[in-house]
């Protein structure tokens, strides 16, 4: 059977949320983060609103020594810091010792490098000043490089891995994680992922024209899943980070145990039959949450919550659909589902970590939040999910199992398993 695999430690940069508590309270009162951007407007991009985290690298003093603060400059490694960091301390660790942790490992995913530390580094050699550098630059242009920082400030020995899904790279991050503690390869793991959207990665998604347009004055209104008026997806940046560990690893250090993870499933739909390098195969889609039911042992009757990825496109209905064909569950039978980034917006590969975090503090807590900016529901998916399904109001509620996938470009799809930790031996 394995070993069971528990949360411990949660962690979250987010757009409407530095820190577990903030991002808690936005939860709980839906509040969105997304906001006007002015300089998307002078470089006269269709969409000028963004999710952007309130957060400085001076954040990360106490963190990180001086010196390396002062050479650290990519935000979205900055982002992948503090999140591990929070959530490392959050499990009852401390930082900056110098003991080497062989039973832990990392996983820690992303998409693209920072941009602007590219323009710098492309800039200076064109001028023949690539002396000017310095030496900390390839260090931030790698895609490893938070898992590295990361593995470097907590002392980390087991597996370190840097994993890109798109926006299935959180949940496949985390449920990597997973497989490695349940598979005896880890005794404990730091899961999640990061993404800053800079102007040049904005431009590019601009380009596609699949962003929100016709909210730029009204920011937070603008990120709309589930409804007739959603007009395309508002870019979020961040990153979540969760410890999960085997429980008898965590039991025997007395950890605070938050939510278990029951299994998951990653797949892809091979761009085929409707998939393709934008689209999601209905039929992958369904294997992956039927694949993830089974290796967890639930039934789809057995979902209490789905954390949908739905992102404000046309494929909110089509994801609709491939959930309740999966768990076979329609109309008023269909499970309570929402969107974070009704909140957020999509933050693309750190997307699937901050909403696991979001799912498993709806677990400890016992709500699920809103779907806010759900005026006018989509009419197309009301017939096939009931609109009770579909809340508006955050409401409280006993979770006792819940359902978390998330779907790249390139078809790949992530589904994870969770439920309220219960000591049944």
């Amino acid at each position: 059977m394995g070993r069971r695999v528990v949360v411990t430690g949660l962690g979250v940069v987010a757009p409407n949320g530095v820190g577990v508590p903030a991002f808690l309270d936005s939860l709980k009162n839906g509040r969105s983060g997304i906001k006007f951007i002015p300089e998307y407007q002078e470089l006269n991009f269709n969409c000028q609103v963004a999710g952007i985290p309130e957060f400085s690298m001076a954040d990360l003093k106490g963190y990180l020594s001086e010196v390396t603060m002062h050479g650290l400059r990519d935000s979205t490694i900055g982002y992948a810091i503090k999140a591990a960091a929070d959530a490392w301390i959050d499990a009852g660790n401390t930082l900056n010792g110098e003991e080497i942790f062989w039973e832990t490992g990392c996983v820690f995913g992303n998409s693209i490098a920072d941009t602007d530390s590219m323009k710098r580094v492309i800039g200076m050699v064109d001028a023949k000043l690539s002396r000017k550098l310095g030496s900390r630059m390839v260090e931030q242009l790698m895609n490893s490089g938070a898992t590295a920082y990361i593995s470097g400030l907590l002392g980390l020995g087991n597996r370190i891995i840097t994993n890109s899904a798109a926006c299935a790279t959180g949940a496949q991050a985390v449920l990597m994680g997973y497989e490695y503690i349940k598979n005896g390869q880890a005794k404990r793991m730091v899961a999640g992922s990061n993404e800053f959207v800079d102007r040049y990665v904005f431009g590019a998604f601009d380009s596609m024209r699949i962003l929100s347009r016709k909210f730029n004055h009204s920011p937070e209104q603008a990120s709309r899943p589930l409804s007739a008026s959603a007009g395309g997806f508002v870019p979020g940046s961040g990153a979540g980070a969760l410890v999960l560990e085997d429980l008898e690893f965590a039991l025997a250090r007395n950890a605070v145990i938050y939510a278990e993870i029951l299994g998951g499933e990653s797949n892809s739909g091979g761009q085929r039959n409707g998939g393709s390098m934008t689209a999601q195969n209905p039929a992958g889609v369904n294997a992956c949450i039927t694949k993830a039911l089974s290796n967890a042992n639930v039934k789809g009757s057995d979902i209490d919550l789905i954390a949908g990825h739905l992102t404000a496109t046309g494929a909110d209905k089509m994801e609709i659909e491939n959930w309740a064909g999966a768990l076979n569950r329609y109309g008023d039978d269909f499970p309570l589902i929402n969107s974070v980034k009704s909140m957020i917006g999509h933050c693309l590969s750190a997307a699937g970590s901050i909403e696991i975090v979001a799912l498993v503090l709806q677990i400890m807590h016992k709500f699920v939040h809103a779907n806010i900016n759900l005026e006018d529901p989509n009419q197309e998916i009301l017939k096939i999910a009931s609109a009770g399904s579909i809340p508006t109001m955050c409401i409280n509620k006993d979770i006792n199992i819940a359902a978390k996938a998330n779907f790249g470009f390139g078809d790949v799809n992530t589904c994870l398993i969770f439920s309220k930790y219960e000591n049944n031996g």
